[in-house]
C-alpha cells in the first residue's frame, strides 16, 4: 500500500519530466532544421534566428549584453532554446495523457499527430502572443513569411520528434491500452 501512495505521489513529477527529457529532445533536431534551412531564406533574411534574437534581446534589457562574449551569447542561447524546449515538453505530457487515443472514435491522434500540433500551438502562442506580450520579442507578423514558414516547420519538427519521443517513454501498460 505504502508503494502505490508512493507510485501515485510521484506520477505527477515523473510525466512533467518525461515530457521535459521529450521537449529537450525534440529541440536537437529543431535546431538541426533551423540551422540547415536558414540558408535556403532570401538573403535578407539570413540575420540571426530567433532564439539568438530572443537571447540578445533578454541579455540586453538585464544590462548584461554588452559584457557578453559572443561564445557566452551562444552559450545562453542554446540553454534558453533547450530550456524552453524542455518547458514545453514538460506542459505537453500532462496535456498529451488526457487526449484521448482517438476523437470520438473515428480520428485517431497518434504521438506523432499530437506533437505536431502541439508544436503549431507553441509557434503560434509564443511568437505571435506571448514574446510580443512580454516585450521580449517583435510579433511574427513583422517577420517576412519566408522565416514565418521556416520557424512554423521548425516546430512541426520538434513537436513531431517530441510527440513521438513522449509516447515512447510511455511505459508498456500505457501503451497497449
Amino acid at each position: 500500500m505504502v508503494q502505490q501512495k508512493q507510485s501515485g505521489e510521484t506520477r505527477p513529477l515523473h510525466v512533467i519530466l518525461k515530457g521535459a527529457l521529450a521537449g529537450f529532445t525534440g529541440t536537437i533536431p529543431m535546431t538541426i532544421f533551423m540551422l540547415l534551412t536558414q540558408r535556403f531564406l532570401p538573403e535578407g533574411q539570413h540575420y540571426d534566428l530567433p532564439p539568438e534574437l530572443i537571447t540578445k534581446d533578454i541579455a540586453r534589457k538585464a544590462s548584461v549584453r554588452w559584457h557578453m562574449s559572443k561564445g557566452q551569447v551562444l552559450l545562453a542561447t542554446l540553454a534558453a532554446h533547450f530550456g524552453y524546449g524542455a518547458a514545453m515538453g514538460a506542459i505537453y505530457a500532462p496535456v498529451e495523457e488526457n487526449i484521448p487515443s482517438s476523437v470520438e472514435g473515428h480520428i485517431p491522434l497518434s504521438a506523432l499527430l499530437q506533437g505536431m500540433l502541439f508544436g503549431v500551438l507553441v509557434w503560434a502562442i509564443s511568437y505571435f502572443a506571448l514574446l510580443p506580450l512580454l516585450g521580449i520579442s517583435e510579433s511574427g507578423e513583422r517577420e517576412p513569411a519566408q522565416r514565418n514558414l521556416m520557424m512554423l516547420a521548425a516546430h512541426v519538427v520538434w513537436g513531431s520528434t517530441m510527440g513521438i519521443t513522449a509516447g515512447a517513454l510511455k511505459p508498456a501498460h500505457e501503451t497497449s491500452g
